[in-house]
This record gives structure tokens, C-alpha cells and sequence, in this order.
């Protein structure tokens, strides 16, 4: 099983869902401003990610797909990436580039079977 760790910044909260073997497959889309609105970016992809189709951007031609949806597309660099957009199109999580496109889209099979159930590590917060 996955999980997903919650990391304090010097400006809010980010977040990684790692596959069982440590290895992460996707970070979220923002800096969160506090540990209760990171908690619900996990919350979307737990849901999101589960139901969502593939919509392939670096085929030409390729047929838009609803939200919520992983879109694969590539970077400056000739790199496979994806992205998670949830139901309201907000990208809720995203990938590191990958070199092929089947890794990319293994990468996106990890985030849906991970996503799901995988527990929440919370930061250790200084007491107040």
C-alpha cells in the first residue's frame, strides 16, 4: 500500500502519494495555505483519480475527455507527463517527466490504485 505524506513549507503545506515501494508517483498542484486544505487536496485525488478517464494530449487529433482527468501531454524537455484535474478542472496532482509514454501511463495506473485507501502522514506541527 501507498501513502501520501503531507510536508510543512516555509509558506503552507504540500503533498506526494508514494507507491508501496517508496517511489512517488504524484505530487499535488499547489501549496496549500493550511494543513486542513492540504488534507482536502488529498481528499480530491482519493476521489478524483479513481474515476477518471485519460485523455491523451500528445496524440494528434486526440478526443477531449471529462472532468475529472488524467491528461498526458509533454514537457519543454520531449518528456511524458500527466496531470490530474478534478471535476471543476483544478489540477489536483501531477507527475515528474517520464522518457516513454508506457511509464507515464503506469505512473497514472500507481496514482489509481494507490490513491484510494493509501493512509495520510502528517507533518510533526511545534506546539503551540
Amino acid at each position: 500500500m501507498g501513502k501520501y505524506i503531507i510536508k510543512a513549507t516555509p509558506t503552507g503545506f504540500t503533498f506526494r502519494l508514494n507507491a508501496a515501494n517508496g517511489e512517488t508517483v504524484a505530487v499535488g498542484g499547489e501549496v496549500y495555505t493550511t494543513l486542513d486544505n492540504c488534507k482536502n487536496g488529498v481528499e480530491s485525488v482519493r476521489t478524483n483519480a479513481p474515476v477518471a478517464n485519460i485523455e491523451d494530449q500528445t496524440i494528434q487529433g486526440y478526443e477531449e475527455q471529462k472532468h475529472p482527468k488524467f491528461e498526458i501531454y509533454k514537457d519543454k524537455a520531449g518528456q511524458f507527463r500527466f496531470r490530474l484535474k478534478a471535476r471543476n478542472g483544478q489540477i489536483i496532482a501531477s507527475s515528474e517527466g517520464y522518457v516513454k509514454k508506457d511509464s507515464c501511463k503506469n505512473g497514472i495506473a500507481s496514482v489509481c490504485k494507490n490513491a484510494p485507501d493509501s493512509p495520510v502522514i502528517e507533518p510533526e506541527l511545534p506546539a503551540e
